[in-house]
Protein backbone atom coordinates (compact mmCIF):
# COMPACT_ATOMS: atom_id res chain seq x y z
CA UNK A 1 0.00 0.00 0.00
CA UNK A 2 2.78 2.44 0.91
CA UNK A 3 4.56 1.60 -2.34
CA UNK A 4 1.39 2.38 -4.34
CA UNK A 5 1.01 5.74 -2.56
CA UNK A 6 4.68 6.53 -3.18
CA UNK A 7 4.33 5.77 -6.90
CA UNK A 8 1.15 7.88 -7.14
CA UNK A 9 2.84 10.76 -5.31
CA UNK A 10 5.91 10.53 -7.56
CA UNK A 11 3.69 10.56 -10.67
CA UNK A 12 1.75 13.59 -9.41
CA UNK A 13 4.98 15.43 -8.61
CA UNK A 14 6.40 14.65 -12.04
CA UNK A 15 3.29 15.86 -13.87
CA UNK A 16 1.79 18.63 -11.74
CA UNK A 17 -0.16 20.33 -14.51
CA UNK A 18 -1.79 17.10 -15.59
CA UNK A 19 -2.61 16.01 -12.07
CA UNK A 20 -4.00 19.31 -10.84
CA UNK A 21 -5.97 20.90 -13.69
CA UNK A 22 -9.60 20.66 -14.69
CA UNK A 23 -10.71 21.08 -18.28
CA UNK A 24 -14.09 22.77 -18.54
CA UNK A 25 -16.17 22.84 -21.71
CA UNK A 26 -18.66 25.68 -21.63
CA UNK A 27 -21.50 26.29 -21.74
CA UNK A 28 -22.18 22.71 -20.73
CA UNK A 29 -25.38 22.44 -22.80
CA UNK A 30 -23.76 23.44 -26.11
CA UNK A 31 -20.01 23.96 -25.58
CA UNK A 32 -18.26 26.49 -27.78
CA UNK A 33 -14.92 26.56 -25.93
CA UNK A 34 -12.80 24.71 -23.39
CA UNK A 35 -10.17 25.78 -20.89
CA UNK A 36 -7.95 24.03 -18.33
CA UNK A 37 -7.71 25.70 -14.92
CA UNK A 38 -5.81 24.39 -11.86
CA UNK A 39 -8.08 22.66 -9.32
CA UNK A 40 -6.64 24.88 -6.58
CA UNK A 41 -8.21 27.90 -8.31
CA UNK A 42 -11.72 26.47 -7.77
CA UNK A 43 -12.85 26.67 -11.39
CA UNK A 44 -16.60 26.57 -11.93
CA UNK A 45 -19.15 27.17 -14.61
CA UNK A 46 -21.15 30.36 -14.16
CA UNK A 47 -24.36 31.55 -15.76
CA UNK A 48 -22.37 33.17 -18.58
CA UNK A 49 -19.13 31.14 -18.74
CA UNK A 50 -16.49 30.06 -16.21
CA UNK A 51 -14.51 31.71 -13.43
CA UNK A 52 -11.74 30.97 -10.94
CA UNK A 53 -9.64 32.65 -8.26
CA UNK A 54 -6.03 31.86 -7.34
CA UNK A 55 -5.63 30.11 -3.95
CA UNK A 56 -4.22 33.30 -2.38
CA UNK A 57 -6.99 35.45 -3.94
CA UNK A 58 -4.40 37.53 -5.82
CA UNK A 59 -5.97 36.76 -9.22
CA UNK A 60 -9.58 36.63 -10.40
CA UNK A 61 -10.08 35.15 -13.85
CA UNK A 62 -13.27 34.66 -15.85
CA UNK A 63 -14.40 33.88 -19.36
CA UNK A 64 -17.87 34.99 -20.39
CA UNK A 65 -19.65 34.02 -23.59
CA UNK A 66 -21.38 36.69 -25.66
CA UNK A 67 -22.93 36.91 -29.08
CA UNK A 68 -22.76 39.78 -31.55
CA UNK A 69 -25.98 41.09 -30.02
CA UNK A 70 -25.04 40.70 -26.33
CA UNK A 71 -21.36 41.73 -26.36
CA UNK A 72 -21.97 45.31 -25.17
CA UNK A 73 -24.21 44.16 -22.32
CA UNK A 74 -21.72 41.47 -21.30
CA UNK A 75 -18.90 44.04 -21.21
CA UNK A 76 -21.09 46.35 -19.12
CA UNK A 77 -21.78 43.42 -16.75
CA UNK A 78 -18.03 42.78 -16.41
CA UNK A 79 -17.35 46.43 -15.54
CA UNK A 80 -20.28 46.42 -13.08
CA UNK A 81 -18.93 43.24 -11.46
CA UNK A 82 -15.49 44.81 -10.99
CA UNK A 83 -17.01 48.00 -9.60
CA UNK A 84 -19.27 46.10 -7.18
CA UNK A 85 -16.16 44.25 -5.96
CA UNK A 86 -14.35 47.49 -5.16
CA UNK A 87 -12.13 47.75 -8.25
CA UNK A 88 -11.52 51.34 -9.25
CA UNK A 89 -10.17 51.46 -12.82
CA UNK A 90 -7.99 54.37 -13.96
CA UNK A 91 -9.51 55.08 -17.40
CA UNK A 92 -6.47 57.20 -18.38
CA UNK A 93 -4.16 54.18 -18.00
CA UNK A 94 -5.87 52.24 -20.80
CA UNK A 95 -3.42 50.35 -22.98
CA UNK A 96 -4.57 48.64 -26.15
CA UNK A 97 -2.41 45.85 -27.53
CA UNK A 98 -2.23 45.02 -31.24
CA UNK A 99 -4.76 42.40 -32.33
CA UNK A 100 -3.39 38.87 -32.26
CA UNK A 101 -4.46 35.25 -32.63
CA UNK A 102 -4.71 32.67 -29.82
CA UNK A 103 -5.37 29.04 -30.71
CA UNK A 104 -6.98 30.08 -33.99
CA UNK A 105 -9.17 32.79 -32.43
CA UNK A 106 -8.82 36.49 -33.24
CA UNK A 107 -8.01 38.37 -30.04
CA UNK A 108 -8.17 42.00 -28.91
CA UNK A 109 -6.49 42.82 -25.58
CA UNK A 110 -6.96 45.84 -23.30
CA UNK A 111 -5.28 46.64 -19.99
CA UNK A 112 -5.74 49.23 -17.22
CA UNK A 113 -4.22 50.10 -13.85
CA UNK A 114 -6.57 50.20 -10.92
CA UNK A 115 -7.01 49.84 -7.17
CA UNK A 116 -9.02 47.59 -4.91
CA UNK A 117 -9.24 47.28 -1.12
CA UNK A 118 -5.82 45.59 -1.02
CA UNK A 119 -3.97 48.11 -3.21
CA UNK A 120 -2.83 48.47 -6.83
CA UNK A 121 -4.21 46.00 -9.40
CA UNK A 122 -3.99 45.20 -13.09
CA UNK A 123 -7.26 44.79 -14.97
CA UNK A 124 -7.23 43.14 -18.37
CA UNK A 125 -9.92 42.25 -20.89
CA UNK A 126 -9.43 39.90 -23.78
CA UNK A 127 -11.98 39.58 -26.55
CA UNK A 128 -11.66 36.36 -28.52
CA UNK A 129 -13.76 35.09 -31.41
CA UNK A 130 -14.26 31.29 -31.33
CA UNK A 131 -16.86 31.43 -34.12
CA UNK A 132 -18.42 33.94 -36.48
CA UNK A 133 -21.14 35.19 -34.10
CA UNK A 134 -19.69 34.35 -30.66
CA UNK A 135 -17.21 36.14 -28.41
CA UNK A 136 -15.30 35.05 -25.34
CA UNK A 137 -14.66 37.90 -22.92
CA UNK A 138 -11.72 37.12 -20.65
CA UNK A 139 -11.50 39.18 -17.47
CA UNK A 140 -8.31 39.30 -15.41
CA UNK A 141 -8.06 41.23 -12.13
CA UNK A 142 -4.78 40.79 -10.32
CA UNK A 143 -2.86 42.27 -7.43
CA UNK A 144 0.24 44.09 -8.69
CA UNK A 145 2.08 43.04 -5.52
CA UNK A 146 1.62 39.27 -5.81
CA UNK A 147 0.44 38.52 -9.36
CA UNK A 148 3.92 37.67 -10.70
CA UNK A 149 3.98 34.31 -8.92
CA UNK A 150 0.90 33.32 -10.95
CA UNK A 151 2.26 34.27 -14.39
CA UNK A 152 2.92 30.66 -15.44
CA UNK A 153 -0.51 29.48 -14.32
CA UNK A 154 -2.29 32.35 -16.10
CA UNK A 155 -0.23 31.74 -19.26
CA UNK A 156 -1.11 28.02 -19.13
CA UNK A 157 -4.81 28.85 -18.67
CA UNK A 158 -4.78 31.20 -21.64
CA UNK A 159 -2.84 28.74 -23.80
CA UNK A 160 -5.40 26.04 -22.98
CA UNK A 161 -8.36 28.18 -24.10
CA UNK A 162 -9.60 26.66 -27.35
CA UNK A 163 -12.72 26.81 -29.48
CA UNK A 164 -14.79 23.66 -29.84
CA UNK A 165 -15.61 23.27 -33.50
CA UNK A 166 -18.62 21.11 -34.28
Amino acid sequence: MQKTLFIAAAFAAAFPLLAHAETLQFPSEEPIAEVSIPHSWGPKETETGVDATSPDSAIYFSIDIASDKTADKTLDDVIDFLSKNGVDIDAKSKHEFPDSVLNGMKMAHLEWDGKDKDGPVDVELGLLQPSEHKLLIVTYWGSKETQDKHDDAVQNIMNSLKPIND
